[in-house]
């Protein structure tokens, strides 16, 4: 390869939309070339490295799309990283925006008072709030989560994954990604 190792794929549905948003649906550069020699992806864009071998040389591609349509799954797996991407990243007591590390998940009725472990009793919370609230019912201390918890649908997953772009995004990828961004004025 001629320049930087780093050279991710953004992988799209047979639709052209993205696989997921967040985590983005990316592959590495060598999972992206196989796919095309076993012609599973149709290649969108390219980036301007090169990769080389004695008898062949291909432009790295840097936006696919699946030849297989692969359907959504119905409802979202209920994990804490669903459950932090539901809540936007932000602490339901308080309402601060949070980086995942900093936040931990607060059980509206404790376990301990009976709560489950599920979509409907389950919220994102910063530590100060988890701890402040701590093993009490929300109305004990007076501490409401700031929106019902509920199960998601998968599309309000991905709409909320829009909000929270990736650390790095190519300029060939934009078109596809739909982020909200503000348009100049001419």
């Amino acid at each position: 390869m001629t320049s930087s190792s780093f050279s991710p794929t953004l992988v799209l549905n047979a639709d052209y939309q993205p696989l997921s948003y967040f985590p983005l649906s990316l592959w590495s550069w060598q999972d992206t070339i196989k796919a095309v020699f076993l012609d599973r992806v149709n290649i969108v864009s390219e980036y301007d490295e090169v990769v080389r071998s004695p008898g062949f040389s291909m432009k790295i591609p840097s936006v696919i799309s699946l030849k297989q349509y692969i359907k959504n799954q119905k409802s979202p797996v209920f994990t804490r990283f669903n459950v932090f991407l539901r809540d936007r990243f932000s602490c339901q007591y308080c309402g601060l925006t949070k980086q995942s590390h900093d936040l931990t998940f607060d059980h509206v009725v404790p376990r301990s008072l009976g709560g489950k472990t599920n979509w409907s009793n389950v919220v994102a919370a910063c530590r100060p709030c988890n701890y402040k609230k701590g093993n009490k019912q929300s109305k004990e201390i007076n501490m409401f989560p700031l929106i019902k918890p509920d199960a998601p649908n998968i599309n309000f997953l991905k709409n909320n994954g829009r909000h929270f772009p990736p650390n790095y995004l190519h300029e060939s990828w934009r078109d596809f990604l739909y982020w909200d961004t503000e348009l100049e004025n001419s």
